[in-house]
């Protein structure tokens, strides 16, 4: 049987944080981020959180659909108005992966790999993933252009004891590589505190205001996909290489094996 939420003990866990007072539960939806996306353009708070026990129309970055089995994982919209320039919006991406991982880290004892930019990974099998959707203010003549809103849509694969063939081989869960299951209310609560806390140390980094190292080592420290990955990318045509670290703006730089050094801007990286 499914386990539940229940709001007022994730509203008491969170009530240091500007999530508190703003989630909304739903038994099923579309898409948490089609509905945060429409609630931003209405104007709702930053925090404003949308966590449902199923999504019918869950996507995954691409267009990728995002295979949703009724209560056993974690689906969740998080609409933040941080002060963040659009040209740093892949930040918030490679922040959530890090608060991701944590969280599962602090709940399950596992420690996900993160595959640049958004997959969540165990065994080398996808246990959750990332989108993120953002809205910007036009730049004036002596500012850049900023994010009006960014919508994080995290899905993560907790109970979920088995998938359709068609994803058998690629998808995992919490469970499966665990072992036994985990209450989502305790991953929930656990990835909003990490997720507050990344989004802090990021705007104080960009304000020049952080003593700790930066979002890109901290990346980098956490992904076996930055350095050293033989990999296959769906940009440009097409085209192989090894991994050779982050640009200062946090995309990937494949070596590739036609002699080139790529840059990944928005093709997904495999194994090759």
């Amino acid at each position: 049987m499914a386990d539940s939420f229940d709001l007022s003990s994730i509203v008491a866990a969170l009530a240091r944080s500007p999530f508190a007072g703003h989630l909304q539960h739903l038994p099923t939806v579309g898409s948490t981020n089609l509905l945060a996306l429409e609630a931003a353009q209405a104007g709702a708070s930053h925090g404003s959180v949308w966590v449902a026990d199923e999504q019918t129309a869950g996507r995954g970055r691409g267009g990728n659909t995002w295979h949703s089995i009724p209560g056993d994982g974690l689906y969740l919209s998080v609409l933040l108005r941080p002060q963040i320039a659009l040209v740093d919006a892949l930040w918030l991406s490679l922040a959530t992966g890090l608060a991701a991982q944590a969280a599962i880290a602090a709940v399950t004892g596992l420690r996900p790999d993160i595959r640049w930019p958004n997959d969540l990974l165990l065994d080398e099998k996808k246990c959750g993933g990332i989108l993120v959707e953002t809205s910007s203010i036009p730049s004036q003549s002596d500012t850049p252009t900023m994010l009006r809103y960014a919508v994080i849509g995290i899905g993560i694969n907790v109970n979920h004891s088995n998938f359709p063939a068609e994803i058998e081989p690629f998808a995992t869960s919490l469970r499966r590589e665990g072992g036994s299951s985990h209450p989502r209310e305790r991953v929930l609560i656990e990835l909003l505190r990490a997720l507050d806390e990344e989004i802090h140390l990021l705007e104080d980094e960009l304000r020049e205001a952080s003593t700790r190292p930066s979002l890109l080592e901290r990346f980098e420290a956490a992904s076996s996909w930055v350095r050293g990955k033989r990999v296959r990318v769906d940009e440009d045509g097409g085209y192989t290489g090894v991994t050779t670290g982050l640009d200062p703006r946090g995309f990937l730089r494949i070596a590739g094996d036609d002699g080139e050094l790529h840059t990944v801007l928005s093709g997904g990286v495999r194994p090759f």
